[in-house]
């Protein structure tokens, strides 16, 4: 099983932010009358207070299902070695600061117009809770612990998860 390890507060923010960057692509997960809808999103920041920061176009499905229902889902993994889920509210916003700040040239494929485009939208998840899963030594060192483990045929878990509140 691994090491558990539930964080929470400024703890649980500095993981949200250090696995979600690291990983940068999520499955954004949203309510349409209670059946779950995903999508890949990159993820363009994590703010101090643990929200996590989306651009999206104004028209979408996506947003037109946020304002129904904020309930979100986001789902990060990468590889065998980091994994979050984050729960949370989402709110659209056309603040053309915060737009500028979160703007990054590959924004531009979505974006044709720039920066400037009419139909950005900003989406901020407000965290509530999530739980994560995560190495201790890094990838190396848990594929050989998972070798060993399977010459050995005892547990040799790398792993630490916890929940995030």
């Amino acid at each position: 099983m691994g090491e558990i390890k539930n964080l929470s507060n400024a703890q649980a923010v500095a993981k949200v932010k250090e696995l979600a960057e690291s990983i940068g692509t999520c499955m954004f997960c949203t309510y349409d009358e209670n059946q779950l809808e995903s999508r890949p999103m990159g993820l363009q920041q994590v703010d101090v207070e643990g929200n996590l920061w989306f651009l999206s176009r104004r028209g979408s499905r996506k947003n037109r299902t946020i304002e129904k229902d904020s309930r979100v889902e986001l789902l990060f993994a990468q590889g065998n070695e980091k994994f979050l889920a984050v729960n949370g509210n989402a709110f659209i916003s056309t603040n053309r600061e915060k737009i500028k700040e979160l703007w990054q040239p590959l924004a531009k494929v979505w974006f044709t117009e720039g920066v400037d485009d009419p139909d950005i939208t900003v989406i901020k998840v407000d965290f509530n809770r999530g739980h994560y899963w995560d190495t201790k030594h890094g990838s190396m060192v848990a594929f050989a612990k998972m070798a060993a483990s399977l010459l050995t045929g005892k547990t040799m878990d790398d792993g630490i998860q916890g929940h995030l509140s």
